[in-house]
């Protein structure tokens, strides 16, 4: 068996730098989206007619299941959040923030299901929501 020689205590040295910046990484992007507001961000609530046709494709093809995209075109950003397949219609999607941090947009929804004695209708539904604002080259966080 070999003792602690130059190359064992280096070799434990270059492991232990190795953790401290694989922990200090984490903790920096760890708390992505959990960064302070530094302002709101205006955006419009896009229609179904305004949507890219790309952007429409890339809906179609994801809605079985919850998403989250974006999608530029020009000088605007395009947020998209679905929440997949539901057993009928009635649900809505709010948008309840959507600001600017330092390093990020963070855009938080929320599924509003069908009120109490609404007809929802028997067909299922995949509700979503696509918002336009002005392009910004920061990831977005979904919250």
């Amino acid at each position: 068996m070999r003792g602690w020689s130059g190359g064992g205590r280096r070799g434990l040295l270059a492991a232990a730098v190795c953790l401290l910046l694989a922990l200090f990484a984490c903790g920096c992007f760890g708390k992505e989206g959990t960064e302070e507001k530094t302002e709101d961000l205006e955006f419009t609530v896009v229609g179904d007619a305004e949507i890219p046709q790309e952007l429409r494709g890339m809906i179609e093809e994801k809605k079985e299941e919850p998403f989250r995209l974006t999608y530029s075109s020009g000088g605007d950003l395009y947020i998209a959040s679905g929440y997949g397949k539901q057993e009928s219609g009635g649900y809505s999607i709010s948008v309840l923030e959507c600001y600017l941090t330092e390093n990020s947009i963070v855009v938080k929804t929320e599924l509003k299901g069908p009120q109490d004695g609404e007809q929802t209708g028997t067909q299922p539904s995949y509700p979503f929501l696509v918002i336009r604002t002005e392009l910004i080259e920061k990831p977005v966080v979904f919250q």
